[in-house]
């Protein structure tokens, strides 16, 4: 088994791998709001949520053909690689973008940030394709276009619309009972939240297939005449929804907690018409092949669900700690996949990739066994939130392990 075969084995592990922290990174996108009102139990949540991620993620490959062709410029017109570029130092590149995209996820999910998955595999990549080939081999007006305009637009559409939509639900059910109000708008949160669920896996799988698409490329195992004219092998497809699925059942509920309950004190009303506007800004977006991040979509539409119901409390700390993370998470990914490629490179050849794979390892290791110390799961993921260092359970049976869940 050659050298770049085995390079390209690594990267498609790793790929599926970010596939998986990607869906359970991003549960809350969908399910924090049907949870934080009830709507859904925890776990029936994550469970409906992975599913139909896994059926989202065959619907449509528009994304996956941006991945392909607005990020890194690594190939011609004719499908072949730029001159200058071998197949290994391809590969070498797209893996040590994932690297830094996974390590950004697992260290924001740590600290309960719900940053963008999807933005902090682009800066990966980015970072690592300027260590790997220089300003040139980075896409810059596919980048602009497709992934920057919109992660400064969507939250604040996905706010404006959620807002009009809260502000609407409650004038038009004034004068029904609260009661009956929020239980009917129960029932609708569970078609909303699964909509969304439907839009992620559509939108957020289809970004590693793309990513395992450009290194099949690079391998020389694929081309882009063939995606154009038969679409992504059925087994990308395949994979990348079943990994996202299995990282989504089980739940990232620290960002489902921070979403749900961290915001704002999200009421049946408020939660529905929050994920009815995500639903319809990811979907639009993922028809036109935008590379839209589901984070920033759902965190805009419950913050205008706040906005837009009279009294309600909006945490704008909490928000701006959140819109921070945001900020630098292109820069920060960039700069872990730009260190890991001038480390597998200064090694060489599949000894250097082995040795940044064995180093995400340890460092994914580390951050989870930290996590348990401070853990969130079903159980406590509803407790009250504390705007301090403390969140409390709602029956004031806090344990040591529970405390500061609010951070």
């Amino acid at each position: 088994m050659s050298g770049e075969l085995l390079i390209l084995i690594l990267v498609v592990v790793t790929a599926i791998a970010f596939d998986f922290t990607n869906g359970f990174h991003d549960t809350g996108n969908a399910m924090a709001t049907s949870i934080a009102t009830g709507a859904l139990k925890p776990k029936v949540a994550v469970s409906i949520s992975a599913v139909l991620n896994l059926i989202g993620a065959f619907l449509s490959v528009e994304v996956a053909t941006t991945i392909t062709r607005d990020v890194l410029m690594i190939q011609t017109d004719t499908g072949d690689l730029v001159a200058g570029l071998n197949p290994q130092t391809a590969m070498m590149i797209i893996f040590a973008g994932l690297v830094g995209g996974i390590l950004w996820n697992i260290l924001t999910w740590l600290l309960g940030l719900p940053s963008s998955s999807s933005h902090a595999l682009f800066g990966g990549l980015i970072g690592a394709g300027l260590a790997g080939i220089g300003f040139a081999g980075v896409n810059w007006g596919g980048i602009a276009s497709k992934i920057i305009v919109p992660a400064f637009f969507s939250p604040v559409i996905a706010c404006l619309i959620a807002a009009i939509g809260t502000w609407c639900v409650y004038r038009l059910t004034r004068r029904v009972a609260t009661k009956r109000r929020e239980t009917g708008f129960r029932w609708g949160q569970i078609g909303t939240a699964s909509l969304v669920s439907l839009a992620h896996g559509t939108g957020d799988a289809q970004k590693t297939m793309g990513v395992i698409a450009l290194a099949l490329i690079a391998h020389g195992s694929l081309t882009t005449t063939s995606i154009e004219e038969h679409g992504l092998p059925v087994w990308i497809i395949f994979v990348c929804g079943l990994a996202i699925a299995l990282g989504t059942y089980l739940g990232g509920w620290r960002i489902i907690r921070t979403l749900g309950k961290g915001l704002v004190e999200i009421e049946s009303p408020q939660g529905m018409a929050a994920e009815a506007s995500s639903a319809a800004i990811i979907l639009t977006s993922s028809s036109m092949g935008m590379a839209l991040s589901t984070t920033h979509v759902a965190t805009g539409s419950i913050l205008g669900s706040g906005v837009g119901r009279p009294g309600a409390t909006v945490r704008w700390g909490v928000a701006g700690r959140m819109a921070s993370a945001w900020l630098i998470t292109m820069p920060a990914a960039g700069i872990v996949g730009a260190l890991c490629f001038f480390l597998e490179h200064a090694i060489g050849g599949i000894v250097g990739a082995l040795v940044v794979f064995a180093l995400l390892v340890a460092a994914a290791l580390y951050m989870y066994l930290h996590s348990r110390r401070q853990k969130v799961d079903a159980s406590n993921v509803n407790a009250d939130w504390d705007d301090g260092t403390a969140a409390k359970r709602s029956d004031s049976a806090t344990t040591p392990a529970e405390t500061q869940l609010g951070e």
